[in-house]
């Protein structure tokens, strides 16, 4: 079975393959202070727990994805990343309602992330879907300047 969401700008998503490791910390790099490495993500792409959503064209040239880890009845994005040149036309959004739809058929009953108390941008998405404010974490992020972000701790009910 092909798992294939529609998404706009006439592009897709679909799972991320082991092949995307380098593109994926591509875009990440470009998102955050600090990227992960290529190795990581092959990593995170071969596990059967990890599912990554990539939003892409039909020539699979990826603008953006989602990554997330499923243990017992919990699933945590771990990351999502939308290439600069790509931002603001919605893919965000669809690539964490392909996510949540897609989590729909695991045991997963709710998710969790973490935030930039700074990406204020992201946390309109994440309280756009649910998503609440459950705690935070003091001096999470690393910043360019050597300080550190607070990361708040959000959460919601998939299903």
């Amino acid at each position: 079975m092909i798992k294939l969401w529609m998404a706009p700008a006439g592009l897709h998503i679909e799972p991320g393959q082991t092949k995307d490791a380098d593109e994926l910390a591509r875009i990440h790099a470009k998102g955050f202070y600090r990227g992960w490495p290529s190795a990581e993500f092959a990593s995170f792409l071969s596990e059967r727990d990890t599912p990554v959503y990539v939003v892409c064209d039909a020539k699979r040239r990826i603008a953006g994805f989602a990554l997330v880890r499923i243990a017992a009845d919990e699933a945590e994005l771990l990351t999502i990343a939308v290439d600069p040149k790509w931002r603001g036309k919605g893919l965000g959004l669809a690539l964490m309602k392909a996510a949540f739809a897609d989590l729909l058929m695991s045991p997963a009953k709710r998710m969790f992330l973490e935030v930039s108390e700074e990406n204020t941008a992201a946390i309109k998405l994440y309280e756009r879907l649910g998503f609440a404010r459950i705690s935070s974490r003091k001096g999470y992020y690393p910043k360019p300047d050597g300080s550190a972000a607070t990361a708040l701790v959000m959460a919601t009910d998939l299903g």
